[in-house]
């Protein structure tokens, strides 16, 4: 799929069967622990009908540093054409983060998105389910709850 772009840096795949493509930092900026920033891209694009692109943080930033994304998620519909910012956080309660300009900060997946329609009902259809919801299904492999 062509997705028409303006951009210093096109995001780019690090491997060919790779999911998310790379968004790097078109600005400097300092996380201290506990904060968070807009860091923009420089990325502008225009998806096809129907397709919608996520921001994902970057797994070895999370794992090394504590940095991930407040609203990850972040999700790019088809009619935006403002550049992509991501919201990173530095969960990390010791230690600042420093963001260097070209760094890669995280990653935008892009995927077909059907829209749904709502239809009212008086009441769903029963499912396996059920209503349970967080930790209904328990915290070990075997379904156990503590």
């Amino acid at each position: 799929m062509d997705v028409p772009i303006v951009a210093p840096v096109i995001p780019a795949y690090a491997h060919p069967d790779d999911a998310g493509a790379d968004l790097v930092a078109a600005e400097a900026v300092r996380l201290e622990p506990g904060e968070r920033a807009l860091v923009g891209t420089g990325v502008r694009i225009a998806l096809p009908a129907g397709h919608a692109a996520f921001v994902v943080p970057r797994s070895g930033l999370a794992a090394k540093h504590g940095i991930t994304i407040v609203n990850a998620p972040g999700t790019i519909d088809a009619g935006y054409r403002g550049e992509i910012k991501v919201a990173l956080l530095n969960t990390d309660a010791r230690e600042a983060y420093e963001v260097a300009v070209g760094d890669r900060i995280a990653q935008l997946i892009v995927m077909p998105v059907p829209q749904a329609r709502f239809l009212p009902v008086e009441e769903l259809p029963e499912s396996g389910r059920g209503e349970g919801g967080f930790g209904s299904t328990g915290y070990q492999s075997t379904g156990e709850s503590k």
